[in-house]
């Protein structure tokens, strides 16, 4: 029995990559400088704080992919009349609340 489901996926306009890239990349510097502040000895609140940073950068990162998730797949499928994303999210969600 297959999965038609295991390998979703969804095509983004231009701009919605853009943005998301950029939001990463932001990140990603973020993470290597802390990396940077911990080979210089830093002070440890100083890391936490620039830890925290790229935490909240995250979580924004992830609330924007969620509203377009939302506006996107889920409302495309609840107009066709299949809620499985809805339960589909719902998962996600519980993993995001960890």
């Amino acid at each position: 029995m297959g999965c038609e489901n295991c390998h979703k996926t969804r095509e983004r306009s231009e701009e919605e990559y853009r943005l998301l890239c950029n939001r990463l990349s932001r990140i990603e510097g973020q993470i290597r400088g802390i990396r940077g502040m911990l080979e210089k000895d830093a002070y440890c609140v100083d890391i936490l704080s620039q830890a925290a940073a790229a935490n909240a950068a995250l979580n924004a990162f992830s609330r924007e992919l969620l509203v377009q998730h939302l506006r996107t797949c889920v409302a495309r499928d609840l107009k066709a009349g299949d809620d499985s994303t809805v339960d589909e999210l719902a998962a996600a969600l519980q993993k995001l609340m960890k």
